[in-house]
Formats: structure tokens, sequence, C-alpha cells
């Protein structure tokens, strides 16, 4: 990847330099969006609710269909895309077009922080040692820019972007991503989640985003050995939200161990035979999104 030189590399005067460098990879990530059909993006702004989890069995279940699937990880300071597709031990090559991602199960086209870490180290960000937070969000926004800009996506009929929870962090990401074609926002039925979303919509409606929707997930627990569902949570707060805001909402996914069994594996449980409500549920979930982008066929 094309990389820019930190505070304690530079050497000579460059201020006029780095406009320049950030106007190059702007240039390049366009050129990486004109041959991306979609962008979706995955959020929420509250973090445990499942998003990268939805966020794999989306791309694993759109690429089994036979469609073109990339999927970036941006959340890079939790990054678990790769090991959720089974593309955390595929090395990263470099190529004259930039660098090839990963190919995770189905042949998704994988780009996360966690294909450049030794296993279990933190990302560790390079800064003057003092005041590090006010560099922090500058180098985030400039390696978020490298996964996107510098990666040789190809040509991809869905692009689904992992976004890190926080609403700061989504509003740097729309800045690189800046008309994505949905932003599925993950919630729960909790009253917590419910505020913390709200405030997402606000942002992204905002920004102009022209297609948001609602996945409620922990939506409910099926009881394996009597068959009844029950709720895990006693507020209705997905339902309200989507209520309130006027935000479909697309989903209720049902609270299933097995979700994050298969992911802990790296085989999302998309994959797997038909027959289990999760899976379904995401299915089904796969196929709303296709039809509200007018992709139904493969």
């Amino acid at each position: 990847m094309a990389r820019f030189r930190t505070y304690n590399e530079v050497l000579e005067p460059t201020g006029a330099k780095v406009p320049e460098q950030v106007r190059a990879q702007l240039e390049r990530l366009a050129r990486r969006f004109s041959a991306i059909r979609h962008t979706v993006i995955v959020a929420s702004g509250k973090g445990g609710v499942g998003k990268s989890a939805i966020s794999a069995n989306l791309a694993a279940a759109l690429a089994a269909e036979g469609r073109r699937v990339g999927a970036a990880d941006a959340d890079l300071n939790g990054p678990s895309l790769a090991r959720m597709l089974a593309a955390s031990t595929a090395p990263l090559a470099v190529s004259p077009n930039g660098v090839a991602p990963a190919v995770g199960v189905a042949g998704v086209r994988v780009v996360s922080m966690d294909l450049l870490l030794a296993a279990d180290a933190p990302v560790r960000w390079r800064d003057p040692g003092h005041a590090g937070f006010v560099w922090q969000s500058t180098l985030e926004t400039g390696a978020l820019r490298e996964f996107l800009a510098d990666v040789d996506w190809g040509a991809l009929d869905l692009l689904i972007v992992d976004a890190p929870p926080g609403t700061d962090k989504l509003q740097r990401l729309l800045s690189l991503v800046p008309r994505p074609s949905a932003v599925l926002l993950v919630t729960t039925p909790s009253e917590t989640a419910r505020h913390v979303v709200a405030r997402s919509i606000s942002l992204l409606r905002a920004a102009g985003v022209p297609r948001l929707a609602l996945a409620a997930n922990m939506a409910g627990y099926r009881c394996p050995a009597c068959g009844r569902t029950e709720p895990l949570f006693a507020a209705d707060g997905a339902r309200r939200l989507a209520a309130a805001t006027g935000v479909p909402l697309w989903a209720e996914l049902p609270f299933d161990p097995a979700i994050a069994a298969s992911t802990d594996v790296g085989r999302p449980i998309v994959l797997e035979p038909a027959g289990s409500p999760a899976a379904d549920a995401l299915r089904a979930l796969t196929r709303r999104l296709l039809t509200e982008l007018r992709e139904v066929d493969p």
C-alpha cells in the first residue's frame, strides 16, 4: 500500500506534498469505486450488537449466490471480519494494480487489519509519545483510505463495509464512501441500543445517505427443547425506532448461539443447509437487500 510518512520520518519540509498525496489517493479511491456496482455499509454506532457477524453472513450469502463480493473491515482497532470469513491466514500480495485482497469463504475478497497483525497483537499507532489522541484519528483515517484506495478490489457487484462502533468513526467513513447504495443499521430490542442508533440515523440523514434500513439482532430466543420463542429484552426498541424515524425494519434476527459458533470457525451460518431460523432470517435479509438494490438475479 502507498504509505504516508509519519512525523518522526520527516526530515525536510513536506507540507506542500501532503495535500498532493491525499488528492492522489482520493483519485485512486474514485477509480476503485467506479468498478464497484454497490457499496453497502453495515453500521450501528453501538458496539456489541453483532454487526460484524451480520456483515460476514451477508457477504457469504451474496457470494454463494454468484455475486462478486468484497468485504472491507473498517474496524481497525477490533478487526474480526477476516477470521469470520476464513481469510485470516491468507497472505496479502502486492501487484502493480495494488494490494490483492485475501480470498475467504465462497470467494469473498477480504481486507482487514487482522490480516496485517500477528496473532493476538493489538493495533499500535505511532505518535509523538504524548497527546496521541490528537494524531490517532488522522492515522486511522489514512489507514482506512489505503484499505479502500490501494486494494485491487477489481469489478465487484457489492462491497460490504463493516463499520466500527461510534458515530464519529461512521462520519469519517462517509468522507471516504460518500455515496453508499445503502446503510444497514444493526440494533437490538434494548432501549440503550435504540438511543445510540437513533443518533446514527440523524447523522446519516444529515449526510444525505439515500437508503437507510434497520436490522434487529437478538430479537428473541427459540427454545431448542419446546420450540417456543421468548424475548431476550424487555423493551421493543427496534420496532419503536423504526416507527419513530420511518427507517424500515428489514429483518428481526433471532438469537442463536450457532451464529457465533459458525463465524468463530470461519463458516457463516448462511452457508449451512436450510432449516435454522437464524440462517433463514439472514438469507431473507440478503434477499431484501438485493430487492432494494434491484439486484435479484445472480
